[in-house]
């Protein structure tokens, strides 16, 4: 078995704790968390013969197993961090004022069966390394959108120009329809101007083919 003991606490005071083997893991838990420094969340791993305590601290809410040394790292604390969330879930606010050992009659169980899992169920391995996964793309998708934000000032600036090139394009659109109507226009008045200076030829051609003659000659 991979896991062997499991421990909730807050501060120095056990709230839930399973023990599957019969060793004195539960004395050694009590002096690793009195190890533990400071009050900050935090990650962290502790040998002990052949055996590594591994503590996760978050919130003042400290969770901590017992595995063997061959166990590694991945699957002991996507352990503590399931619990974690459990525990979290299951009490709430009581865990700031729960006495010690309060939630251990009913806790005690969720921690063997998810030891046993964690400890025997090569569906959690698979699991736990989709999460990495999935963490590592989030996190990666994250720090793109931190790339965009970060070009913030150029996306202002193209959207500027976007801006300028819209207003450019009405502008050339309505000068191209006013120089069209000017084109037409222009044509008119020439077409016009070609109209009646054909009617003025015809007036002189016929003046002068009338020159010299008499006014009813001229008009028969």
């Amino acid at each position: 078995m991979t896991i062997l003991y499991a421990l909730v606490a807050r501060g120095s005071v056990a709230l839930a704790e399973f023990n599957s083997s019969q060793t004195n893991a539960s004395t050694i838990a009590r002096q690793v968390l009195e190890k533990i420094p400071g009050n900050n969340d935090l990650n962290v791993s502790y040998s002990q013969d052949r055996y590594i305590f591994h503590v996760k601290r978050t919130d003042g809410l400290t969770v901590l197993c017992m595995a063997d040394d061959v166990a590694g790292r991945r699957i002991p604390f996507a352990f503590l961090e399931d619990i974690h969330q459990k525990f979290v879930r299951t009490y709430g606010r009581a865990v700031l004022s729960a006495q010690a050992y309060g939630m251990n009659d009913e806790f005690s169980r969720v921690l063997n069966q998810q030891i046993e899992y964690y400890s025997n169920d090569p569906n959690a391995d698979r699991i736990n390394r989709i999460k990495g996964e999935m963490s590592q793309v989030r996190t990666v998708m994250i720090q793109n959108i931190d790339k965009v934000l970060e070009r913030g000032d150029r996306l202002e600036l193209l959207v500027d120009k976007t801006a300028t090139m819209q207003s450019n394009t009405f502008r050339f659109k309505k000068q191209s329809r006013k120089f069209r109507n000017s084109i037409w226009w222009r044509n008119v008045k020439l077409m016009f101007a070609l109209i009646f200076l054909l009617l003025v030829v015809v007036y002189v051609v016929v003046a002068f083919a009338c020159h010299g003659l008499t006014l009813p000659a001229c008009l028969t």
